[in-house]
């Protein structure tokens, strides 16, 4: 019987990646790769028969998400390890659940290798952490749209807590975010959005609420990006700025 294995890439530095999933990708016979999986990761891939780019990301849709579920379907008749590669955690907006549904009425066997999302990962490396003690108690991860394309309502129930907020895939409606904010009295909390996070061509932009749209417009950010809302992002600032005494006390003599 063939295998769909399922495979979280990771954030985008191909270092973030568990060991368990590079031994995956060594033995894999077909590998359908994402646009947020690093090419890099192909690498290990060596007696992958084929490597297929199938796309999905925000505004990157090579295939239908119909047309990869047959394609997982028609290598399982052909293979016997066919390895979904995917950006980040499969189950984190991965739609994962529509791929293992296709292939289990399939026959096939599923098996799932979790991967770091970025929504964890992309804070962690700029030094913002979601929750801090006396700061904020919890986080939540959502999504800057639904299927159809709509601003998801769990971004109004989010805007009301008092917890970090991680929002995916949200580039195109960060203007109308930032208004459901301010309309709960969030204008002056801080916020960060980091662009490509993990890789070398992150990029960073800081500020609050009533005025991220427009810093994110100069600086001409675009998906893939992080969006973190909360206090938790002026801890970054603080940390950097006693860097450079701790720098001297440590300097030596």
């Amino acid at each position: 019987m063939s295998k769909l294995i399922l495979i979280g890439a990771g954030p985008g530095d191909p270092e973030l990646i568990t060991l368990k999933a590079i031994k995956i990708l060594q033995r894999a016979d077909v590998i359908l790769y994402d646009a947020l999986a690093n090419e890099a990761l192909l690498e290990y891939a060596l007696n992958a028969a084929e490597k297929i780019f199938v796309g999905k990301r925000y505004g990157c849709h090579v295939l239908s998400q119909q047309e990869i579920n047959h394609l997982i379907i028609e290598y399982g008749t052909k293979y016997n390890n066919i390895v979904r590669l995917k950006g980040g955690d499969p189950f984190v907006f991965g739609r994962a659940q529509e791929e293992i549904d296709a292939a289990v009425e399939a026959g096939m066997e599923v098996e799932m290798v979790p991967g770091i999302s970025s929504a964890l990962a992309a804070p962690a490396s700029e030094m913002i952490p979601l929750t801090c003690r006396g700061i904020s108690e919890s986080f939540w991860v959502v999504t800057g749209t639904t299927r159809s394309g709509e601003l998801s309502n769990d971004i109004k129930l989010a805007a009301q807590s008092t917890a970090t907020v991680i929002i995916l895939m949200a580039m195109s409606k960060l203007e109308a975010i930032m208004e459901i904010f301010t309309g709960y009295g969030k204008g002056e909390t801080a916020v960060a959005i980091i662009q490509n996070g993990t890789t070398p061509q992150s990029k960073m932009v800081t500020g609050k609420v009533r005025d991220i749209y427009f810093r994110a417009q100069h600086a001409a950010l675009e998906n893939p990006a992080v969006i973190i809302i909360g206090e938790v992002v002026n801890l970054k600032s603080k940390l950097f700025s006693a860097i450079p005494d701790l720098i001297n006390i440590s300097a030596p003599m």
